[in-house]
């Protein structure tokens, strides 16, 4: 059985491409073990396991999170809104209220471009 620095002797003699081919080759074959070594531990550890909640057990309907950047009244409509719109019987659905010229009448609203 041949050593390694024997085997890398007779690549050494190889032309160019048939090198620069054995390199490939050995690089991806390493990738490859190192992927599937990964792969076993994570689908042995069940870190790709999906969990047994939802959306909807995670809100659990019990009331709003409002969180603002600065402290002024700008949340309150959605916070005195919220109790009324926690009706069960009624569908689900978004209200976006602008508050922003109520409260700064000096600054104009800055628009918002989504490149498509």
């Amino acid at each position: 059985m041949k050593k390694i620095a024997e085997h890398i002797a007779h690549i050494k003699g190889k032309p160019h491409h048939i090198r620069k081919q054995i390199a490939f080759s050995v690089a991806a074959l390493g990738t490859a073990i190192i992927a599937f070594v990964w792969l076993a531990i994570s689908l042995g550890a069940g870190v790709f396991a999906l969990k047994p909640t939802s959306f909807a057990d995670s809100a659990g309907g019990e009331g709003a999170i409002i969180v603002s950047g600065d402290n002024d009244v700008q949340g309150l409509a959605g916070a005195a809104a919220a109790p009324a719109l926690n009706d069960a019987s009624a569908p689900a659905r978004i209200e976006i209220i602008d508050t922003t010229s109520a409260t700064r009448p000096n600054k104009q609203a800055e628009q918002t471009v989504i490149p498509f």
